[in-house]
C-alpha cells in the first residue's frame, strides 16, 4: 500500500515506523517540517517543508495536497493531535489515521480553551486513533464527545538489536544504574540523582568499600544539564555520576549494555508510553520506574522490575538498594524482563497492529464508497 507519515522526520519513532512499513514492503512517504536527524532507508522517500512553528503546520497544508494529489496514497498516518493532526484534518484526504503521542492529548489541550477545541476538532475529524498506551487512549477519551474506538499500537523493539547481559558475559567489578532520558524536570532525572545519593550512602554505611563500586550514567541532553550537574556535585556524588550526552538511536543498545539497573522516574503523565523502559527490558536489565503515565504499563512490579511513586528518591533509592545487593534477583528480574518484551513489544508484533488498523480503515472506506 502507498502510506503517507504527516509526521516529525527528526524523531526516531518516525524513522522506525517509516522503516519498519518500508521493510514490509510498503511505499512509504514522509511530509515533515522537521528535519531529519538519523537517515531514513532508501526506500522511503522523505519531504521536508520550509515552514516552521505553529503557522507551519498551517502554511504547509497546501504543497502537501499538491504531493498527496499526485501519489494518491491509500491513506494518509499523522502522528501528533496537535500539529500534524492540524494538517492532515485540513488536508482532508479520505481515509486518513491519527496517532496520539504523549503532550498532545495531555499538556496541549490544557494551555486554553482553543488549545482544547484544535486538539478536539483534530480527533474528531480522523477515522481512526491510535494511542501508544492505554493510559493515554484513556486521556484521548476525554477529549472527544462521541464514542470511538481507539487501537493501541505501541512503539515496538527489534529484539534482535539488544542483547541480554547473560550473552554479553560479566561486567566489570561494579554496579552501574542509568537512564536515557533528556535533561528536563518532566522526566525526573534529579529525583533519580537524589535517590542515587541516598543509596550511596546506604551503602558507604553497612559495606566495606570494596564490596560495592557504583556509578550512574546519566545518557542524554537537554535544558537542564547544568542543574543536574551543579545537583550531582552538591550532594558529593560528582565523581560517581557520568553525563554521557545526547546519542544517537543506533547506539542505545551498546548503552544499554553497560548498565546493571535502568531506572525511569518520569513525574509527569504525559510520559505515555516508556519506550526506553522497554528497550532496557529487551536488554535482560532490571528497572525501576515511576508510577508515572504509562511506564507503570510496560513493567510488571515486582517481576519485570519496581514501581515506585514519583517525586519519592527514598522509595527509588530503596528497590536500587535491593537490586544492587542481589545479583541473583537481578538476573532473575531482567530474564523476566526480556520474556515480557518478547510477548508484549516484539517490533514485528507494533508493525503487525499497525498493518492491522491500515487495512481496516481501508477496507472501511471501500464497504462505505467514502
Amino acid at each position: 500500500m502507498k502510506i503517507v507519515l504527516l509526521a516529525a522526520a527528526s524523531s526516531i519513532h518516525t524513522l522506525k515506523w517509516a522503516n519498519g512499513l518500508c521493510e514490509r514492503g510498503h511505499e512509504v512517504y514522509v511530509f515533515s517540517q522537521h528535519k531529519a536527524l538519523e537517515d531514513f532507508n532508501q526506500g522511503v522517500t522523505v519531504y521536508t517543508f520550509p515552514n516552521r512553528g505553529v503557522l507551519g503546520y498551517f502554511l504547509m497544508v497546501r504543497r502537501v495536497r499538491i504531493l498527496v494529489d499526485k501519489i494518491r496514497p491509500d491513506l494518509v498516518n499523522a502522528h501528533y493531535a496537535s500539529g500534524y493532526g492540524t494538517t492532515a484534518r485540513l488536508l482532508n484526504y479520505r481515509p486518513w489515521v491519527l496517532s496520539v503521542w504523549g503532550s498532545d492529548v495531555y499538556d496541549f489541550p490544557k494551555k486554553s480553551f482553543l488549545h482544547k477545541y484544535l486538539v478536539r476538532g483534530n480527533l474528531q475529524s480522523t477515522d481512526v486513533i491510535c494511542s501508544t498506551s492505554k493510559c493515554m487512549a484513556d486521556e484521548t477519551m476525554k477529549l472527544i464527545s462521541e464514542t470511538k474506538e481507539i487501537s493501541i499500537t505501541p512503539f515496538g523493539v527489534d529484539l534482535k538489536t539488544f542483547k541480554t547481559k547473560a550473552e554479553i558475559g560479566p561486567a566489570e567489578n561494579k554496579v552501574v544504574i542509568g537512564t536515557i532520558k533528556s535533561m528536563q524536570w518532566k522526566y525526573g532525572v534529579d529525583t533519580l540523582i537524589e535517590a542515587f545519593a541516598i543509596l550511596k550512602e546506604k551503602i558507604r554505611l553497612t559495606s566495606k568499600a570494596s564490596d560495592i563500586q557504583l556509578e550512574l550514567r546519566l545518557i542524554g541532553d537537554g535544558e537542564q544539564t547544568e542543574e543536574l550537574k551543579g545537583l550531582a556535585n552538591k550532594l558529593g556524588i560528582g565523581k560517581s555520576v557520568k553525563f554521557v550526552g545526547r546519542i544517537p538511536h543506533s547506539k542505545v543498545p551498546s548503552e544499554l549494555s553497560k548498565l546493571d539497573i535502568f531506572v525511569a522516574l518520569s513525574r509527569l503523565d504525559s510520559e505515555s508510553f516508556g519506550v526506553a523502559v522497554v528497550e532496557a527490558s529487551a536488554s535482560g536489565i532490571p528497572v525501576v520506574v515511576s508510577d508515572a503515565g504509562g511506564l507503570p504499563e510496560v513493567t510488571i512490579n515486582g517481576k519485570t522490575g519496581f514501581v515506585v511513586p514519583r517525586e519519592s528518591p527514598a522509595d527509588a533509592a530503596e528497590k536500587l538498594e535491593m537490586l544492587v545487593r542481589n545479583s541473583r534477583l537481578r538476573a532473575e528480574i531482567g530474564s523476566n524482563g526480556r520474556l515480557h518484551v518478547e510477548k508484549m513489544y516484539s517490533w514485528k508484533s507494533c508493525l503487525d497492529k499497525m498493518e492491522s488498523v491500515y487495512n481496516d480503515v481501508i477496507e472501511g472506506k471501500r464497504v462505505l464508497g467514502k
